[in-house]
């Protein structure tokens, strides 16, 4: 079985940024620079014929490469503790569309659509159970409430296997998809 889902990549300087703006926070297992990317659609596991069905139909997907920046810090919470903190995106909405171009893609090779809301972000860290930090994890989100980036452009998507392990994951980039770069014209057209 692999264990697939779709994602971006940002450039190397913004990734840098991401790691500066770490720390803090007790227990927080922070991601590193090859763990760092944008989740566009969490695919779970699948066997050998659909990750092909999978990689061949993600070829199918077109759209603009988004121009996208870093804004703000959150988290994500389960049973009213924190479990997540990510580094939010702006704007939302290219990356919404290209989300459900992937979703309607991913649909022809039998993966079931996506029920969750989709809120384009990077990790930045995850919390283990039973971690009591959340005052740590306030000032954190306080501190760092202004993390900016510039804008920049991510030109593909890629399909990533990810393996589990006693370090947390790690993920394998298995197939790499161009996105447009090409400006489109003022009547819709690359």
């Amino acid at each position: 079985m692999h264990r697939l889902f779709v994602a971006l990549r940002p450039p190397p300087a913004i990734r840098a940024q991401l790691i500066a703006a770490m720390g803090d926070v007790p227990h927080a297992r922070w991601q590193d620079d090859e763990q760092l990317h944008l989740t566009l659609r969490f695919i779970g596991e699948v066997d050998r014929p659909q990750a092909e069905d999978v990689a061949a139909a993600l070829g199918q997907v077109r759209g603009p490469a988004p121009e996208i920046a870093i804004a703000g810090v959150g988290r994500f919470e389960k049973g009213g503790r924190t479990d997540t903190i990510w580094a939010g995106i702006a704007p939302r909405g290219p990356l919404a569309k290209l989300h459900a171009s992937v979703d309607r893609a991913l649909g022809q090779a039998g993966v079931a659509p996506d029920r969750r809301a989709f809120l384009p972000h990077i990790t930045l860290a995850r919390l283990p159970r039973g971690a009591s930090v959340e005052p740590a994890i306030d000032s954190f989100l306080a501190g760092r409430a202004d993390l900016a980036s510039g804008p920049f452009t991510i030109d593909a998507m890629i399909l990533f296997a990810s393996r589990l392990g006693h370090e947390g994951a790690r993920y394998e980039a298995i197939a790499r998809y161009p996105l447009d770069t090409v400006p489109a014209t003022p009547d819709g057209r690359s």
